[in-house]
């Protein structure tokens, strides 16, 4: 079939390459002037299958009120007259329930465990490079509630097939020697060895590359201003040049990859994912000491920050801000970011060369994405992953291909549809 994937982000691109692994011949349109300029672009770096824990649990509504009025809360939000952020939020509440939350985090972790395997896999396959590191995720703890908290999420994780290994305060510094001046102050900690971490963006453009060089075609700087419906199939993509000339684009399947931006185009069509954009921060700063900086991947739970080496630069990211599709930095926030990589690893890097980056993370209220069939016969999803679109990149791409193609999937997609 001829395949239309609407978005070039590390979802879109890893959608086109396993759809073209299926034999599908496929093009791929992008406003952009390339791929993964938009979420994928400063992202923390992680494969963390370990992070599966979704925003919704028992525990958020309490923390929420305790964050109310921080600008620099790692999860902050912006209440709008806005229908759509006050059904997400409400939302939100219900999968807080226990029976909800472990539901997700299962449908979370299948996918995550998944896409991590497709990726080494893909990487074996193609040797592809994105300054990967394969040194797992290590998580460290200052408070004690929190470590005993994580123990009982690493439990309930572990019956899911994803192993959080305890660390005493030394084995936390044995593994990652850059965190000894902070020794005396960690609880504890928990290490996922098989976890990785890259630039998302490295791969999403050497991806399109490899995709390009086995025959999908990108469109970019190509705006899609809406899908045509028929009866029970979109019969064509509306779309506007770099140039100002507009055309129709035609295929037998449309796959909406577009993050954030995905209710928009959708909206019109009657098909409502219950998507929210959620501003996430980075900061990249420039490596000039070694020793000093981490070449583990680390998440500093009191912080909700993570830390990745990525060659020669640290991004460090994190917090979520709930301000529509508002994607101006807001310095607080960054400065929050670049705070606590000074406290912790004051020798690693170039403090006065830093890159700041603000983007549109596209959050369900669950945290579980979705990867389905509409009631469009042609019409599919990839989008919706938070926080974890680089972690879930290619399980969602192999998913929505076996779904495009009509073959029996690995997952039970029933988890990751619409209608769930």
């Amino acid at each position: 079939m001829k395949i239309a994937v609407l978005g070039a982000g590390v979802i879109g691109v890893s959608s086109a390459w396993y759809l073209r692994a299926a034999g599908h011949e496929v093009m791929v349109v992008e406003r952009r002037p390339g791929s993964g300029l938009e979420t994928s672009f400063a992202n923390g770096g992680q494969i963390s299958a370990s992070y599966a824990m979704p925003w919704a649990n028992p525990h958020a509504p309490l923390q929420l009120l305790k964050w109310l009025g921080r600008e620099d809360a790692p999860l902050l939000f912006r209440l709008r007259a806005d229908p759509a952020q006050w059904r997400w939020g409400a939302r939100f509440l219900i999968e807080c329930l226990p029976a909800r939350t472990r539901r997700n985090i299962a449908a979370i972790l299948r996918l995550a465990l998944y896409s991590r395997d497709l990726l080494k896999a893909l990487r074996a396959d193609t040797g592809i490079e994105y300054d990967q590191r394969a040194d797992g995720i290590l998580h460290f703890y200052t408070d004690r509630a929190q470590f005993v908290s994580a123990r009982a999420d690493a439990v309930l994780l572990a019956e899911f097939g994803c192993d959080r290994v305890p660390k005493t305060p030394r084995e936390v510094v044995a593994i990652e020697p850059a965190l000894a001046p902070l020794q005396a102050r960690i609880i504890g900690g928990d290490y996922t060895p098989a976890d990785e971490s890259g630039d998302a963006l490295l791969f999403t453009q050497r991806l399109a590359a490899l995709c390009t060089a086995r025959g999908v075609r990108f469109l970019y700087d190509t705006t899609i201003e809406h899908l045509m419906p028929g009866a029970d199939a979109i019969d064509g993509a509306r779309v506007r040049h770099a140039d100002g000339s507009k055309d129709i684009l035609r295929a037998d399947a449309y796959v909406v990859a577009l993050g954030s931006y995905s209710p928009l185009l959708l909206k019109s069509l009657g098909v409502r994912p219950l998507i929210y954009p959620v501003k996430g921060y980075s900061v990249t700063i420039p490596i000039t000491n070694q020793a000093a900086a981490p070449r583990v991947s680390l998440t500093d739970d009191a912080y909700k920050i993570v830390f990745s080496r990525l060659g020669e630069r640290l991004r460090v990211a994190g917090t979520a801000e709930f301000a529509g599709y508002n994607t101006a930095l807001n310095e607080v926030r960054c400065a929050a970011l670049l705070k606590r990589s000074a406290e912790l690893f004051p020798e690693a890097g170039d403090f006065t060369r830093v890159e700041r980056w603000a983007g549109l993370r596209p959050a369900t209220p669950s945290n579980v994405p979705y990867v389905c069939a509409t009631r469009y016969r042609n019409l599919f999803l990839n989008t919706g992953h938070g926080t974890l679109g680089w972690t879930m990149a290619c399980g969602s791409g192999q998913l929505l291909a076996d779904l495009v193609s009509g073959k029996k999937a690995a997952l039970d997609p029933g988890a990751y549809a619409i209608t769930r």
